[in-house]
């Protein structure tokens, strides 16, 4: 399983810390998922080695408008193993489930943001990830973590009956604020999930993380076609 941070400058600790805290807990990896005006400065190699963890190099992009987000993109999809964007508004929700280079649409129930059948039906289209964003749950209180803990449950009914591709996180910003998966499976289930659910969300993260260097590999042309597989195959 993998947990998607924010690291200094965007967070409270460094990759670093982040990564040997995700370590102990028995993660198998961490995506760096800091703001595009924010990036992180590290070592991804002396971290894999010292704390035995993957470390995925990972935008979550944050525009005012869909034109700006779709400028990001095209920026950071060659460089990045995963790209995300942060949605929260409708028009920045429609942007992300429509384009197939965007990974992950996080946070799309925050703020003004709701997702409804259409948008679900295009991010199932294009490959999109739907984040469910624990981070309300388990950090607010009173009546606006009451509304964060309705909106997630609405779009579990809607992801499950479309059967979306999905995402799951705490998006933790220091170490402090990671979580074991085993917790957060317990909030899932308080919250109606399952715990295999929250499982696989987390998974996910990985699954794009392999899925998409390979992509980006030099023996990559297209799927199904790759340089060096007929040799190997004769």
């Amino acid at each position: 399983m993998y947990e998607a941070v924010r690291a200094h400058p965007d967070g409270k600790s460094t990759v670093a810390r982040v990564a040997k805290r995700a370590a102990d807990y028995g993660y198998e990896g961490v995506v760096v998922r800091n703001h595009d005006g924010s990036r992180a400065e590290y070592d991804p190699e002396r971290i894999e080695s010292e704390y035995g963890i993957d470390i995925v190099a990972g935008v979550e992009i944050k525009a005012d408008d869909p034109q700006g987000a779709s400028g990001a993109v095209g920026n950071h999809r060659s460089s990045d193993t995963i790209v995300a964007v942060h949605g929260g508004t409708n028009r920045l929700n429609r942007f992300a489930v429509e384009q197939p280079k965007v990974d992950v649409l996080s946070h799309p129930m925050r703020g003004d943001g709701d997702v409804n059948h259409v948008l679900v039906k295009a991010a199932v289209e294009n490959g999109v990830r739907l984040e469910f964003d624990l981070s309300g749950a388990l950090r607010e209180s009173g009546g606006h973590r009451v509304r964060i803990l309705q909106s997630l449950r609405k779009l579990r009914e809607i992801v499950a009956h479309y059967d979306a591709p999905y995402v799951v996180s705490a998006e933790p910003t220091s170490h402090l604020e990671l979580r074991a998966p085993r917790e957060l499976q317990a909030l899932g289930e308080q919250l109606g999930f399952s715990s295999e659910f929250v499982e696989d969300g987390l998974a996910e993260w990985g699954r794009l993380a392999e899925r998409n260097r390979h992509v980006h590999s030099e023996s990559f042309i297209e799927p199904g076609v790759e340089r060096g597989r007929y040799e190997e195959d004769a």
